[in-house]
């Protein structure tokens, strides 16, 4: 079939009800569409969901979102079916299994047109029997630096993806989107994943309405009350990498008046969606939380992203800075610094013992580059990712 772009406008509207694509949209769509594997790296707020999403709903059989957090999985099946009908489910760990077996036997009947489910749940036997009956003509692998950040580490399943399509009766295409990768972490996701002769689109990484800082501070906790008694009312979210640390600074930020919640993996399923629930309904303007939070929360009016402690790596840190701003207002990134925080990272790097510890020591030294500059923060940032 011609997929012409006035037949794909024609299919945006119907299901999404916008009249133009933005940039580089219609030709990712357009591409997976015609059957060739995909890897995107768009700039948060650039829509790429609507990159995947709108193939899935015009291809015949299903669509396999593989995603990396629950609360990301919740998040796009809730405004998914906010349009129009029940398109999307998911699948995850805090479900029964009579639920699960009934999410999927709809799939299998053609019920919906998209389905998420976590890497772990690649490698599950039930999965993967069902998987041999759908006709699945459509992975996507969303979030894909995780495939190389988390990869090589605590969610080894990631790097099994190639695998269990091996096990499906035809090969479907592969997409995998990101915010943000070098052209080296573009290139180990496309081995990773086993794309085939992949088409890449990168769009600009820069975003010209984000400010970039870096606060040098004895104290932390003090400077950045100090930060948000100027900034009362405004949305925003804190960054720290441990989550002792996510404690302690939200009970400062509570003994000093300014209302916030928590966020990070330890905290029960339950908690983290009513804590996530209440920031993005403006209940409280803060949340203190590890990078557990965020990758595909649309929230739009959040003015600035504080970090308490410095990310490992140049790509996390704009991953998560990029939450700011996206309505396309101004927005606020300063990462707050003290020289301890090298060693606390240099720690950590060393108790994850990865097969690649030069080339983490490496992408560290980085960040650390980046926090010692007195200025040209953005010009560094766009540098780094060539």
């Amino acid at each position: 079939m011609e997929y012409t772009r006035d037949f794909l406008l024609s299919q945006l509207n119907r299901f999404f009800h916008y009249h133009d694509f933005r940039e580089g949209q219609a030709e990712i769509v357009s591409t997976i569409l015609k059957q060739q594997d995909v890897l995107a790296v768009l700039p948060t707020g650039a829509g790429k969901s609507i990159c995947f999403q709108l193939p899935a709903l015009i291809l015949p059989g299903l669509t396999l979102v593989v995603s990396p957090l629950i609360s990301l999985m919740k998040d796009q099946t809730q405004g998914l079916n906010k349009l129009e009908e029940e398109w999307a489910l998911s699948i995850d760990s805090t479900m029964a299994f009579n639920m699960q077996g009934r999410v999927l036997q709809r799939a299998l009947s053609g019920g919906i047109k998209l389905l998420y489910v976590s890497p772990e749940r690649l490698q599950n036997e039930a999965f993967q029997e069902f998987s041999r009956q759908a006709n699945i003509s459509l992975v996507v692998v969303d979030e894909a630096h995780c495939v190389v950040q988390w990869g090589r580490y605590f969610r080894r399943d990631y790097f099994a993806i190639p695998e269990y399509i091996a096990l499906l009766n035809k090969r479907p295409v592969i997409a995998a989107f990101t915010a943000t990768a070098t052209r080296e972490v573009r290139e180990e996701i496309g081995l990773r994943l086993d794309l085939h002769r992949p088409a890449v689109f990168v769009a600009g990484f820069d975003r010209p309405n984000l400010h970039f800082s870096v606060v040098k501070s004895g104290n932390k906790e003090i400077s950045i009350l100090r930060y948000l008694q100027k900034h009362r009312g405004e949305k925003g979210i804190i960054y720290c990498t441990t989550r002792p640390q996510v404690l302690k600074l939200q009970k400062v930020l509570a003994a000093n008046g300014f209302a916030s919640r928590r966020y990070h993996g330890g905290l029960t399923p339950l908690e983290r969606q009513n804590n996530q629930n209440d920031f993005l309904e403006n209940r409280v303007d803060i949340m203190v939380a590890t990078n557990a939070f965020g990758m595909g929360i649309d929230k739009k009016d959040v003015r600035f992203i504080l970090h308490y402690s410095m990310p490992l790596d140049v790509e996390g840190y704009y991953q998560e800075a990029g939450r700011a701003g996206r309505d396309g207002l101004p927005g606020e990134c300063v990462l707050f610094y003290n020289p301890l925080d090298v060693k606390i990272c240099e720690n950590l790097l060393l108790a994850s013992a990865g097969a690649n510890i030069e080339r983490e020591k490496e992408l560290l030294r980085k960040m650390i580059a980046y926090c010692h500059l007195q200025n040209g923060y953005r010009e560094f940032i766009l540098d780094y990712f060539s």
